[in-house]
């Protein structure tokens, strides 16, 4: 026998069994990768979480062309790189380089300061 959540008529989830205890909700569906809802393909610098070593970040890239496009950036900068969760990084500061070079096939924007 389980328990029934009672907060939404329409909702009949169980949320706890007698046997097995509580049961957890399915996980959500992955969201979107960042900024690709208007767009804009935004480049910015960090070095936050990688030993001082400093990086580029690309993200807003549609997903269909985001490994050729982390290619190329990379070729054309002359340093390596990756792509983790829709966003590319490219070892190195490169911001203004990249930015001019992605300027020719998207709308670009430099973030961060």
């Amino acid at each position: 026998m389980g328990r029934i959540r009672r907060d939404d008529p329409g909702n009949t989830q169980a949320v706890y069994s007698t046997e097995s205890g509580r049961i957890d909700a399915a996980p959500a569906a992955p969201a979107p990768s960042a900024g690709s809802a208007d767009g804009i393909v935004r480049v910015s610098r960090t070095s936050a979480g990688r030993k001082g070593k400093t990086v580029t970040l690309v993200t807003g890239i549609p997903p269909a062309e985001l490994g050729d496009v982390a290619k190329e950036l990379k070729r054309f900068c002359g340093s390596g790189g990756s792509v983790k969760d829709g966003v590319v990084e490219v070892q190195g500061d490169h911001r203004d380089k990249v930015a001019a070079h992605l300027g020719q096939r998207f709308r670009v924007k430099i973030a961060g300061g």
